[in-house]
């Protein structure tokens, strides 16, 4: 289970590092064409557009990996460690919840864009870049699932101080 986690963990590290230069790439060549050559690619713009979108869910996926999401501890700085504890499991079920909203609905937007049929651009259908969003969303609501039972457990690393 662990190798398939850390498995998993190099692979969203190696794809966005890869979307990442990918998009420099694209920018820095559509530049020099607009600027050099005085032409484009016409779908380079919405490709980057997406990319940014699975940058974004990538790194909010990483972030989840060790709970290092953006968090407001005012409450933590007064509590004891064991209601921090307790604390960060409600936390983590509220945060399991919302996700696992957002990847519903977002599965059911991008199936209705696979109904329309949209394209991003010509020969690639719009679902297809945003099939990330789900995606995300799961895996973030499924990593807090994961965290509340290893906290509910006593299986979670210590959480830190609070800073003062």
């Amino acid at each position: 289970m662990r190798r398939l986690a850390r498995w998993l963990n190099h692979f969203e590290d190696g794809l966005i590092v890869l979307i990442l230069l990918m998009m420099i790439g694209l920018a820095v060549y559509q530049i020099v064409l607009r600027n050099v050559f005085s032409s484009s690619l016409v779908w380079v713009e919405p490709l980057l557009q997406n990319a940014v979108l699975w940058i974004g869910l990538l790194g909010a996926m990483i972030a989840s990996r060790r709970d290092e999401h953006i968090r407001i501890d005012l409450i933590n700085t007064w509590l004891k460690p064991e209601a921090r504890r307790w604390l960060a499991m409600v936390v983590d079920l509220f945060t399991c919840a919302v996700c696992a909203v957002v990847a519903w609905h977002s599965m059911l937007f991008l199936f209705e864009e696979m109904r329309q049929g949209g394209n991003a651009f010509p020969g690639v259908p719009s679902w297809m870049l945003q099939a990330m969003i789900p995606v995300g969303f799961s895996v973030i609501s499924v990593r807090y699932l994961i965290m509340f039972f290893l906290d509910l457990l006593h299986l979670r690393p210590p959480m830190q101080e609070p800073h003062a």
